[in-house]
């Protein structure tokens, strides 16, 4: 199965709904998800993969690029279709001082503190960075690798009515979640996109199996409000074309996005080893 490296997840809670736990106890995906789960805790730097280095600081998570990523995300800072050689994922204050200062100037300016050079892609929440979790393993000799942070304050299913009632709107920052794939296979663009329908779709699953509820409608929660994405595509050997349900690249990293999702959302109550 090109799968390798040993699973470690942290049990969840937390009950479940019935139908949730018929997917989640009998199916075929589960059977051979083989990875590495774990909590980052610490300032000193690690390799994630060849050419890039993950540090978790006191106010982010910090991705440094040994050189510049192709990069799809859905970020404050850099978002859209870029080059990028960092990545943060920075923690600021549930409430901010008013008036509030733009988003992408915040960030911009911890990028130059930490010296990033290049183009810096960067996201907001105002989750604990304890709840980071890192799924990685190996897919077909490439890297892939899932970092999330996750908070559940603002909780929403797809389809609620929304807060804010105009085109040009910036949400504030509350529990969100944040998630960052990277793998060192080269991605087709148009594979990248799919990369975040998969991911976007698994995060959706996980929280119907725990039964994580909007509270604005009482349904089944999809995300959160302000629930942000980066995907990453790296400069190995293998290269991909597609990453849809069908493919090994699609069925593994929904499996990790999962994972990691199910044991951030614990994390108070069992950290990952």
């Amino acid at each position: 199965m090109c799968w390798s490296e040993r699973s470690t997840v942290a049990g969840y809670s937390r009950g479940r709904c019935d139908a949730a736990r018929r997917v989640s106890n009998g199916s075929p995906w589960r059977s051979g998800a083989v990875m590495q789960l774990t909590a980052l805790t610490g300032e000193a730097a690690r390799c994630l993969m060849p050419g890039v280095e993950l540090s978790r600081l006191e106010r982010c998570v910090h991705l440094r690029f040994s050189s510049p990523h192709k990069t799809l995300s859905s970020a404050v800072l850099n978002g859209g279709y870029c080059a990028a050689s960092d990545f943060l994922n920075v923690r600021v204050p549930r409430h901010c001082p008013e008036p509030p200062e733009d988003p992408a100037i915040t960030l911009q300016r911890l990028s130059d503190e930490l010296q990033c050079r290049g183009t810096t892609v960067a996201m907001m929440t105002a989750a604990s960075l304890d709840s980071l979790r890192v799924a990685s393993g190996a897919v077909c000799g490439e890297t892939l690798a899932v970092l999330v942070t996750t908070g559940l304050e603002n909780a929403r299913r797809a389809g609620d009515p929304a807060e804010y009632r105009t085109l040009d709107v910036e949400p504030a920052e509350r529990g969100t979640i944040n998630l960052a794939i990277v793998t060192s296979a080269r991605i087709a663009d148009a594979a990248l996109v799919e990369m975040v329908a998969i991911a976007t779709e698994a995060k959706a699953a996980v929280l119907q199996e725990l039964c994580i509820s909007s509270p604005v409608s009482g349904g089944l929660a999809t995300g959160t409000g302000t629930d942000a994405i980066a995907v990453f595509s790296g400069h190995g050997a293998a290269g991909a074309r597609f990453a849809g349900k069908h493919t090994l690249l699609g069925e593994r990293l929904a499996v990790m996005v999962m994972d990691a999702i199910r044991s951030s959302v614990n994390y108070q109550q069992a950290p990952a080893a």
